[in-house]
């Protein structure tokens, strides 16, 4: 990591430290247990929330009631940012506890005077969006450009040395991807018969990187 690097992310450490600082005075801080929703897609926006401690995922659900993951989201980060600036804002997607999660909730009606206050809460607000537009715009490049089987590779490259790899099911990560559990079932049995990974007590491994980055490529 070169020296530029290293100063951008101790600044935003100290910007989000900062904010975090002037929202303990403003925000209604909750707690949340693992599976408990917090907000529900197309209900009217509440509040922008800033996550303390734990991990909220983030997803959107069909009519016929298939789940798609968005992203999963951790200490530090924001969500539910845009609409609390909007008057009839309605929430884009829900969000639900994955761990024991630690909120502040800083409530729509008390935003822009916070901000007013604590000029660096903006600037946390964009930086956390320009993040998660790029995130989304290549989430949905992958949805609508990749077949399944490459989106699973991609997945299981960019997840495989997460801890929290060993605990996806086969529907969670067809909702990560946006399929359905069958298919999931159908293609991780063809990357194990052709050598591509293993479970070793429960826990995924690469058995051959090389070549499921060239499955990622579709």
């Amino acid at each position: 990591m070169d020296n530029r690097m290293q100063r951008r992310e101790k600044h935003q450490s100290t910007l989000l430290q900062t904010v975090l600082k002037c929202l303990s005075t403003t925000a209604q801080q909750r707690i949340y247990a693992p599976e408990q929703p917090i907000i529900y897609e197309g209900d009217l926006c509440e509040a922008a929330y800033f996550i303390l401690d734990g991990t909220v995922c983030i997803y959107k659900m069909s009519p016929q009631g298939r789940q798609q993951i968005l992203i999963n989201l951790g200490a530090g980060q924001a969500f539910n940012t845009v609409p609390a600036f909007l008057s009839h804002g309605m929430n884009p997607s829900s969000a639900v506890a994955v761990t024991p999660v630690t909120l502040l909730i800083l409530f729509k009606d008390d935003i822009e005077e916070t901000i007013q206050h604590c000029p660096d809460l903006a600037l946390v607000i964009i930086h956390d969006f320009a993040e998660r537009l790029s995130h989304l715009s290549s989430l949905a490049g992958d949805l609508a450009l990749l077949p399944v089987r490459a989106r699973l590779a991609r997945f299981l490259l960019d997840e495989i040395a997460n801890p929290q790899a060993a605990r996806w099911t086969h529907e969670e990560m067809a909702s990560r991807i946006g399929s359905v559990r069958e298919v999931v079932n159908r293609i991780m049995r063809d990357f194990v018969k052709q050598g591509l990974i293993r479970k070793d007590r429960q826990q995924l491994v690469i058995v051959d990187q090389e070549a499921l980055k060239r499955e990622a490529l579709g």
